[in-house]
């Protein structure tokens, strides 16, 4: 089950773009490839401020395609999506206080990718620091802790989320001491997310019913990505190489990528003129795939083109 409803046209241009995608990246295996495309049609439910109610707005149909959408695969930094979502939460119901420091960490998070911020937002929300390894009564209280963020998520109900897991902070060299501990001998307690779990948190955020209709703006506004004035002191700016690499100038993208030697991902909400606005979540894996920089602005050009013959 999923927040979306299938259907056949974009079922048929969705795996016609997969197939050219395969057919131009003969490196990319079937099973290293999920994509989850939402389409808005008019009248468009999103980015209007949170003019519709949660109720209004979730019980609104929109029409999407998934390919692999349910698979889990490591996120790497687009699970700071869900940590400015649950921060936000945080704010919103007085658990925790805003601060200048909190409020440098949440912009450079999100519109830097730092780990060194996400870092900050990991302990302010869990009330937990990295350190030195815990004896093992302290180690469990630490453990259940930090997965607060988990049960705040699973609270939802939202069944996209039910096989999620987002309590690991990103690294850039790896975890130490009481992290490595937590992440697990085989790394099996790693971050792990779907493109359509990740689809329907942007979906609400997009929405305005992510915390609030206010908190949902702050949100909209750290994402959005200026095309016409990239970085160029940056090793990966978050457009270039993904979904915004392709994209016209005169479109708008709010997004959020991810990126390590293993994987490459994108998040992002765009808006073309004189087309229907849509949500994409492409994820990637595998050490070739993730160094290659052309796949994922290659699906957004693809199905930039498929919305431009899709005005229906």
């Amino acid at each position: 089950m999923v927040f979306f409803h299938k259907d056949e046209q974009l079922e048929n241009l969705g795996n016609g773009i997969l197939e050219a995608t395969w057919e131009a990246f003969p490196t990319l295996a079937r099973n290293q490839i999920a994509l989850t495309w939402i389409v808005y049609d008019p009248p468009v439910l999103v980015n209007t401020g949170g003019a519709l109610t949660p109720d209004a707005f979730w019980n609104h149909p929109v029409r999407g395609f998934t390919y692999r959408g349910v698979e889990r695969i490591y996120p790497a930094s687009v699970v700071k999506l869900f940590y400015l979502v649950a921060v936000n939460e945080w704010l919103e119901k007085g658990m925790i206080s805003t601060s200048k420091e909190l409020e440098r960490a949440m912009r450079d998070m999100i519109v830097e990718s730092s780990n060194d911020a996400t870092s900050l937002i990991v302990d302010v929300l869990t009330g937990t620091t990295s350190g030195p390894e815990l004896s093992t009564g302290p180690f469990e209280t630490w453990r259940y802790q930090r997965n607060i963020v988990n049960r705040y998520f699973q609270s939802l109900g939202w069944p996209e989320l039910e096989t999620i897991n987002v309590c690991q902070k990103t690294w850039c060299d790896g975890p130490y001491g009481r992290e490595r501990a937590f992440v697990g001998e085989l790394l099996e307690n790693r971050n792990m997310l779907t493109t359509n779990a990740t689809a329907r948190l942007l979906h609400s955020i997009v929405g305005g019913v992510a915390t609030s209709s206010a908190r949902s703006q702050v949100m909209m506004a750290l994402m959005k990505r200026n095309l016409l004035d990239l970085p160029t002191d940056v090793e990966e700016d978050q457009v270039t190489g993904f979904l915004g690499g392709s994209l016209p100038l005169d479109a708008s993208i709010w997004s959020k990528a991810g990126w390590t030697s293993q994987v490459r991902h994108d998040a992002a909400y765009i808006e073309l003129p004189s087309r229907p606005p849509y949500l994409l979540v492409v994820f990637t894996e595998g050490r070739v795939n993730a160094k290659n920089r052309d796949i994922l602005p290659f699906v957004s050009k693809l199905v930039t083109e498929a919305i431009g013959n899709n005005n229906s």
